[in-house]
């Protein structure tokens, strides 16, 4: 499947399957993050899709689009033109701690596995792509185990602040690349959305 992202063509997995990657975690240790990490499921038995999303200011929680199905379309509040982005409402009252990435550093994501239960996989920064007349990274990529059901769920730095939301992956070799869009973009798209709602 191929996604865009801007004008960077970019063949990708999206995460967002039902089986499981990253190892078991039985919780996520940073107290501002777990009560910010939204588990998203859609299915029965024989189907099911599972996804993550994150509260990342009042009232307003992000996922991927393509993880649209897994959201009450009630609460959706818009999806970004040119990024795999969708914002939603939810009743999370506190804003999260957010930082960008930096080449090099070790983070961890979180997702959901086939077995609905909390994933985690730990990674290193591997790139920073930006974009022409962009003001924010378009995406960064790092090396880890994360995959199916991670999609839409929160990349932390090693301080335990919010970096990045997953939203592919990319098998190259014996390793995998997984991407992620930076807080400053995630941002960015928020402010589009409400600029072209006024």
């Amino acid at each position: 499947m191929t996604r865009y992202l801007s004008s960077f063509p970019v063949l990708l997995v999206l995460a967002g399957c039902a089986t499981s990657s990253g190892i078991p975690a039985a919780y996520i240790p940073q107290a501002q993050i777990a009560a910010a990490y939204i588990p998203l499921h859609q299915g029965s038995i024989l189907t099911h899709s599972d996804g993550a999303a994150v509260a990342i200011a009042p009232g307003v929680a992000v996922t991927n689009g393509h993880n649209r199905n897994l959201v009450d379309p009630e609460a959706v509040i818009g999806e970004a033109r040119d990024y795999d982005l969708l914002f939603f409402r939810d009743a999370h009252t506190a804003a999260t701690d957010a930082s960008e990435p930096e080449v090099g550093e070790a983070v961890s994501a979180f997702g959901q596995g086939a077995d609905g239960k909390l994933r985690l996989a730990h990674g290193v920064v591997k790139t920073i792509q930006s974009c022409p007349g962009c003001t924010a990274p378009a995406y960064f990529t790092f090396a880890g185990d994360a995959g199916p059901g991670f999609s839409g769920g929160p990349v932390l730095d090693a301080s335990g602040r919010l970096i990045g939301i997953t939203f592919g992956y990319k098998d190259e070799g014996s390793s995998r690349l997984i991407y992620a869009y930076p807080m400053d973009r995630v941002r960015a798209e928020l402010l589009a959305l409400r600029a072209e709602a006024k």
